[in-house]
This record gives C-alpha cells, sequence and structure tokens, in this order.
C-alpha cells in the first residue's frame, strides 16, 4: 500500500467518496497484481492523481466534488457491455460513480481485464 496514494486520498476526497476509491484499490490489489498503483503528475498548481499501469498507464482516478472518475486510457477501444462509460475524447473513456451503491467489482473487472488485454499488445 503507497503512503503517498494514502495520504491523496485522505487529503483530496470527499469522505463519502472514499469507500469507492477503497473498493477498487483492493479489487485491484486482490485480483490484478501486475497493475502497478503510482501517482503521477503534480505541479505547484495543480496535484497528482493515482494511476495504474500495466506497461502503460491504463487507468486514472480523479476526484471530483460530485464523485469520482475513473478514465481509461484506451477506453474507445473496450466493448462497454454495460453502457456507463463517457467522453468526448479520441481514446480515454471514464466511468463516473457518485455513490458507492453505484460500485460494483463485476463491471469493473470487466473493464480492467480489457485495459490490460489492450496494453499487453
Amino acid at each position: 500500500m503507497s503512503n503517498k496514494i494514502d495520504d491523496f486520498i485522505e487529503s483530496k476526497v470527499l469522505e463519502t467518496y472514499r469507500p469507492i476509491i477503497a473498493q477498487f484499490r483492493e479489487l485491484v490489489r486482490s485480483e490484478f497484481p501486475e497493475l502497478k498503483e503510482e501517482l503521477r503528475g503534480g505541479t505547484e498548481n495543480y496535484y497528482g492523481v493515482p494511476v495504474y499501469r500495466y506497461k502503460r498507464i491504463v487507468i486514472t482516478i480523479s476526484p471530483t466534488q460530485k464523485g469520482v472518475t475513473f478514465a481509461f486510457s484506451e477506453g474507445k477501444k473496450f466493448e462497454d457491455k454495460y453502457g456507463l462509460l463517457e467522453g468526448k475524447g479520441n481514446k480515454t473513456l471514464n466511468l463516473r460513480l457518485s455513490k458507492q451503491a453505484e460500485y460494483s467489482d463485476e463491471i469493473f473487472r470487466y473493464y480492467i481485464r480489457q485495459a490490460i488485454e489492450i496494453d499487453a499488445v
């Protein structure tokens, strides 16, 4: 477990949304140990954010005032049987959650597997 990421969650994520990130991190730790968790970016004006890397960064977590956004770097290439991914980018698509009840290990497993498969090529 990364102290920098714990500090980030403590200082930048509203308490209401911390359980969402905790569930996600537990899923990654237990089922996707090949993903490396790290803090990326950060300047004087902007804080860094947690990312998950296989060969490249495949998932970025961004907390907002309205929830948590999980950005899948190659989301445009995903099959989206749940219809939950959104975004207008050329590559990245987002999954936004604002309630812990919206979180599902099954859904995240589905997207994370695709992220790893695409990045492995």
